[in-house]
């Protein structure tokens, strides 16, 4: 049995970008100056932090943190920098970042034209692949169903152990396709199956983006607002990549390093970021403030606010983790941009559901909690919102249901795992083999007779 859909005719047009079209302008001379500058002080921080003097271990130890906390700040400008190519073209939807992160430059209209073909012509499922395989055994468990999807679509792709470029190109193009029809899939059959829920499958439209059709397959009438569709659209871009360090980028990286194919490699990324410290973060965020407007009477009072911030800093409230979940990040400090970026289209869709006063909370909070933080921890490194923080927000005001949240940013991230995947590919051909040394004390060997 074969599954595979022929690319060559549109991939043709895209495969050969122009050199010439990303040329230097004032904009990007701007950026890299502004990069240059917060480079240039935060290393002058660290000269001057030679000359601090360290009487006491708490000395040492403030040296040791604004030390990092400096490195952390050169780390995100650079980071930041190398961003903001694809912030720039927010507006234009996911599939532009998407061209952009697996090609390395921005398309032209025609090269997007055939890139956005390219992925609706993918929106396709083998003949009877819902019923026969996302249908049976449905789980709330939406990761483990799109890792036994992922995997399962390889017997039917006659050349899945080929590790070739153009091979693997076609079928991270095929995966990226697919993600939201097998996220959605998945959950219907598990709300009727296992909820008691009405079953219903709509089919993507060909001439709707990847935000759209996610909207249009979940929903029962298949409406939505173009708003809804924007922030979707926005959010899927903000989770689509964060360099190579990241647990399941690294996953990928690690993975495809071994020689594997590609449905091996994505379900090991699936398998990562299923985590909840790594894509499972936006719902605790929601149920950290769902527990806050039970817990705290006035929620428009800061100070209020503050001693529920208090209180889960210290193992007194919600799930006595003793974390404000949304805030902090290992690399960003003073911001995460992709928090601001998102600030913005959450406030407008807050207005246009309702929830003004909800987000005005989140906002009062995002405030807050820095200098809560920083008195309950002793913490010299500034703190910021991530963009779990107002995504899980996004998702609820946009009525999805919990059991997707991570499949969402699985369905973003599949961009993001698949340029990785190829980067791996093109760059080395040596296993990634991190060495590891054992701390513990040698010990003789004691026969089994001794013992």
């Amino acid at each position: 049995m074969s599954y595979t859909i022929n690319f060559s005719k549109q991939m043709s047009g895209i495969l050969h970008p122009n050199p010439n079209m990303l040329k230097s302008t004032k904009e990007k001379m701007e950026r890299q100056s502004e990069r240059d500058s917060k480079v240039a002080f935060f290393e002058a921080q660290k000269e001057n932090l030679k000359n601090m003097k360290t009487e006491t271990v708490e000395d040492i130890a403030k040296k040791l943190e604004m030390f990092h906390t400096y490195e952390d700040e050169i780390a995100a400008a650079k980071q930041e920098y190398n961003s903001s190519q694809m912030f720039h073209i927010m507006d234009e939807a996911e599939e532009e970042a998407g061209y952009l992160l697996l090609f390395g430059e921005l398309p032209d209209a025609k090269r997007l034209g055939d890139f956005k073909a390219l992925l609706a012509q993918g929106r396709t499922l083998p003949t009877n692949f819902t019923r026969d395989v996302i249908m049976k055994a449905p789980t709330h468990d939406m990761m483990n169903s799109l890792s036994r999807s992922v995997l399962t679509l390889a017997s039917y792709d006659s050349n899945a152990d080929d590790i070739s470029l153009p091979n693997v190109l076609r079928q991270c193009l095929m995966l990226i396709s697919v993600f939201p029809m097998l996220a959605v899939y998945s959950y219907h059959a598990y709300n009727h199956y296992e909820c008691g829920g009405s079953m219903y499958i709509h089919y993507p439209s060909d001439s709707l983006s990847t935000a759209s059709n996610f909207l249009r397959m979940l929903r029962p009438d298949m409406q939505y607002t173009p708003l809804e569709a924007s922030v979707l659209d926005l959010a899927l871009v903000l989770h689509m990549e964060h360099g190579g360090g990241n647990n399941s980028s690294f996953t990928t990286h690690v993975v495809t390093s071994s020689g594997t194919d590609t449905y091996s490699a994505i379900s090991a990324a699936l398998g990562s970021l299923k985590g909840p410290k790594h894509g499972g973060a936006n719902y605790k965020v929601v149920q950290m403030f769902e527990d806050m407007k039970k817990n705290v009477s006035d929620t428009t009072d800061e100070q209020a606010v503050a001693d529920y911030l208090v209180k889960l800093l210290r193992r007194e409230a919600f799930d006595q983790k003793g974390l404000i979940y949304g805030m902090g990040h290992a690399v960003y400090s003073i911001s995460d941009p992709r928090a601001q970026v998102f600030k913005s289209f959450v406030g407008q869709l807050a207005h246009e559901k309702g929830r003004d006063a909800d987000f005005a909370l989140y906002t009062m909070v995002e405030e807050v909690a820095p200098r809560v933080i920083a008195q309950e921890r002793h913490i010299y490194k500034g703190v910021s919102a991530n963009v779990d923080f107002y995504s899980g927000f996004v998702y609820s005001m946009l009525g999805l249901p919990p059991e997707l949240y991570t499949p969402v940013f699985a369905m973003a991230r599949i961009v993001g795992w698949s340029a990785h995947r190829l980067e791996e590919l093109i760059n080395t051909d040596k296993i990634i083999r991190p060495a590891y040394r054992c701390v513990q004390p040698a010990e003789p060997y004691i026969s089994l007779k001794e013992r």
